[in-house]
């Protein structure tokens, strides 16, 4: 099957699970397509699909990554000691974990086509994630408390793990509180990845962006939480944005 094959028969699924999709139809268009795909499947809630649509979505998925092209840890340059700076697409990215910046309900983002990390990370693992996420939270019986996190495998991303966080939101201005809960992201993730034998993780800005942590403290907060507990484990700081790039390269040169 070619990809555009393994697109449409993806879209066509989604669409047949929804009576209200009765009807639809499937753009001619392949980026339209692609689009609509994503979007499907990112308002798709956790529930079980058949072994050939998952077939396909894997097929589809490791496609795309690979066209998209991977980055590996080993090809990169370590900016100090067991830590690097990489700017890039997260969802790319070959090492033993990544961190997605989570809401408290773990199970990804809702809004179609959202450029929110929490939306390309559960697209591109597919919907298994959503799935695993979902099932983690019912046996926990309560939204996620900010400042922790939960681990799952990655699925189709290039990644072995993906550690979820919830980060604090700040309203106004920064507390106290919002310092000391951000820290615990950090903390919590490199403490869950350590408990699960990995040896090199990337985390993303967490907290900045939707949740309006300013970028340069949120820096500071990362890099001085991943120095005292990283232990051995290799560290990458992501970035996507110019201007979290320079403040990282800042803090760390």
């Amino acid at each position: 099957m070619k990809q555009v094959e393994r697109q449409t028969f993806l879209i066509q699924r989604l669409l047949d699970e929804q009576p209200r999709y009765k009807g639809m139809q499937i753009p001619q268009d392949t980026a339209e397509q692609k689009r609509l795909l994503r979007s499907l499947m990112n308002v798709r809630m956790p529930k079980s699909i058949g072994e050939d649509f998952l077939t396909v979505q894997d097929e589809y998925l490791q496609e795309e990554t690979a066209a998209k092209g991977v980055t590996d840890i080993a090809d990169l340059s370590p900016i100090s000691d067991g830590i690097y700076l990489w700017q890039g697409d997260i969802t790319t990215l070959r090492c033993d974990a990544i961190v997605n910046a989570a809401n408290s309900g773990m199970t990804g983002c809702y809004a179609p086509c959202h450029g929110c990390i929490d939306n390309a990370i559960h697209t591109y693992a597919g919907v298994q994630l959503r799935l695993e996420c979902a099932r983690q939270m019912k046996l926990q019986g309560h939204e996620e408390e900010t400042g922790r996190a939960k681990i799952t495998p990655a699925y189709n991303l290039p990644c072995k793990f993906v550690l979820h966080t919830v980060g604090p939101i700040v309203e106004t201005r920064v507390i106290p509180d919002d310092e000391r809960l951000l820290a615990s992201c950090y903390r919590s993730c490199l403490e869950l990845a350590e408990q699960n034998g990995v040896k090199s993780i990337a985390f993303c800005c967490i907290s900045t962006g939707e949740f309006h942590f300013p970028n340069d403290l949120a820096a500071e907060i990362a890099v001085d939480t991943v120095k005292k507990y990283r232990g051995n484990m290799e560290v990458i700081f992501n970035v996507f944005k110019d201007v979290d790039y320079e403040i990282y390269r800042n803090l760390l040169g």
